[in-house]
């Protein structure tokens, strides 16, 4: 039986490619693909896949959000991390919110092949380039460095945030979201007293250091 895989990433070619390169091996089969954290978990929920590979910055919802709900929702589900993202905080928080493998986009493919191995197996996958500092640190739970948007805001705090930071109106979060535009203005004016960040361009930058969203979007 093959490993059934859902890729999401706002990148096309690079979406593109992994399947290409996927589709070739014996037991793997890529059955999806999405561009944005929203559109993965609606794949998700349809297809049901063995694993998800997906990046981090991605619009509309990013990786780390889309984890958390896939991994509440659809707990077979295992999720592998793609990223251009080497720091503590990245991996950490792709851990948290569950996945159980984390590699760099610079990666060769063998090793990426070697995690969907792993990881299909039900076992945890560090790329070895990210380094034992970070690995030890998962390990044992410890918690370094300044608070971070996902220690400091709410889930629903963090997808206003990533939404603002895109350029939608108070409307269109309101709409995406379900919820009246007097709660989009709670939300965001709560995001600027925990912040303390006053204006739109500020958050923007923040929401980019954060990962949340990315420059190119």
């Amino acid at each position: 039986m093959k490993i059934r895989i859902i890729l999401a990433d706002d990148h096309a070619i690079v979406r593109q490619g992994l399947s290409r390169a996927i589709d070739q091996e014996d037991d793997m089969e890529v059955i999806g693909q999405a561009s944005n954290g929203r559109a993965t978990i609606d794949l998700v929920r349809q297809l049901a896949p063995d694993i998800l590979i997906t990046d981090i910055s991605m619009p509309d919802l990013n990786g780390v959000e889309a984890t958390r709900q896939v991994r509440r929702e659809c707990p077979a589900v295992k999720v592998i991390a793609l990223s251009m993202h080497s720091s503590r905080q990245f991996v950490m928080e792709m851990f948290r919110a569950g996945a159980m493998g984390y590699l760099l986009k610079d990666c060769d493919y063998d090793e990426l092949v070697k995690a969907i191995h792993t990881v299909a197996e039900g076992k945890v996958y560090v790329s070895s380039s990210i380094g034992d500092v970070i690995v030890e640190d998962l390990l044992n739970g410890r918690q370094a460095g300044a608070p971070t948007a996902f220690s400091l805001l709410t889930p629903r705090e963090r997808e206003v945030l990533q939404l603002m930071a895109e350029g939608n109106t108070t409307r269109q979060i309101a709409r995406r979201l379900f919820i009246s535009p007097k709660t989009v203005e709670a939300h965001r004016l709560r995001v600027m007293n925990k912040l303390d960040i006053d204006n739109v361009a500020q958050l923007t930058k923040y929401a980019i250091q954060e990962g949340l969203t990315s420059p190119e979007i």
